[in-house]
């Protein structure tokens, strides 16, 4: 299974989309599907309030644990995972429109109403389902340039 189709079978499921994102890629990172899901659960929504799409959140976690600075004095890293976190959210951004959550659904997700809306709507089982993927293929794209 891709990770593509595992994040998304994560997703419906009924985890988040920061949690199924980035529970796709526990294995190769050495973190547990616990692990994963748990570091993942705050993320979804916008970190609640409609912010930097769950998906992404998810993305960017994997790249910070595949790439990211572990040593003060790796500041090569620092500027490696500045630049991937960049990339990957200018690519997301042009394939979707945008990265934020609130933008993405068309409604306020840090209000009750709008969450609500877009229950109500289906938004989280029209739309979301296809940022996970998005996020993952974007994801993908951006760990392919990485030498």
């Amino acid at each position: 299974m891709s990770n593509t189709e595992k994040a998304v079978n994560y997703f419906s499921q009924g985890f988040l989309c920061s949690q199924a994102v980035l529970a796709a890629y526990g294995d190769e990172l050495g973190v547990t599907e616990k692990q994963a899901l748990q570091l993942g659960a705050c993320f979804g929504s916008g970190m609640r309030m409609g912010e930097v799409c769950g998906a992404c959140s998810g993305a960017l976690m994997v790249l910070g644990l595949k790439y990211g600075q572990t040593s003060v004095t790796d500041t090569e890293a620092r500027k490696n995972t500045n630049e991937l976190t960049n990339r990957f959210l200018e690519i997301f951004r042009e394939k979707n429109g945008s990265f934020l959550c609130n933008e993405l659904l068309g409604y306020d997700m840090s209000t009750a109403e709008g969450a609500a809306k877009a229950r109500e709507k289906g938004l989280f089982k029209k739309i979301c389902p296809k940022m996970v993927e998005s996020a993952v293929e974007v994801l993908e794209q951006v760990i392919s340039t990485v030498h």
